[in-house]
């Protein structure tokens, strides 16, 4: 993984984690145990999806980058698909209070994607290598004359 990708992924990771406090904080005090628990684990999912997603996301860019975009669109479509199929599970479930599980998980993506958006501004990432000036042109090549002159 590069530098500016780990980066990214902590820069991510950290406001989420801490948003998952929170989440637990106020699932416990509104719901009791089975409240932090819920939000706990809606934010352990939130997180894990979220950052499987950036790392694939990022290791397709690296090795296959004309399918970044089109890796970009299944990927949404597989963490909605995947968060839907855990609410789907466990919707029924005695472990946890499920509107806490739910409330922390959305909230959990929210900041993650805030959080990615911010990251990827900020971020100094060339889109074009620069080529040093020797590299470009043969050895015996002349310098070219402007536009319009005579040689």
């Amino acid at each position: 993984m590069q530098s500016n990708d780990a980066r990214t992924l902590l820069s991510c990771a950290v406001p989420t984690a801490i948003a998952g406090v929170v989440a637990v904080a106020v699932g416990s005090v509104l719901a009791g145990g089975k409240g932090a628990i819920g939000a706990g684990f809606g934010t352990c999912v939130a997180v894990v999806v979220m950052a499987s997603g950036l790392i694939v996301l990022e290791r397709t860019a690296k090795h296959l980058p004309h399918l970044f975009q089109a890796m970009g669109m299944v990927l949404f479509m597989a963490e909605f698909l995947l968060v839907a199929v855990v609410l789907a599970v466990f919707q029924d479930t005695t472990l946890f209070n499920v509107k806490a599980f739910a409330l922390a998980l959305l909230a959990a993506t929210l900041v993650w994607v805030g959080a990615q958006t911010r990251a990827h501004m900020k971020a100094k990432i060339l889109y074009v290598e620069p080529e040093a000036e020797d590299e470009r042109k043969p050895e015996g090549a002349k310098k070219s004359a402007p536009a319009g002159s005579t040689p």
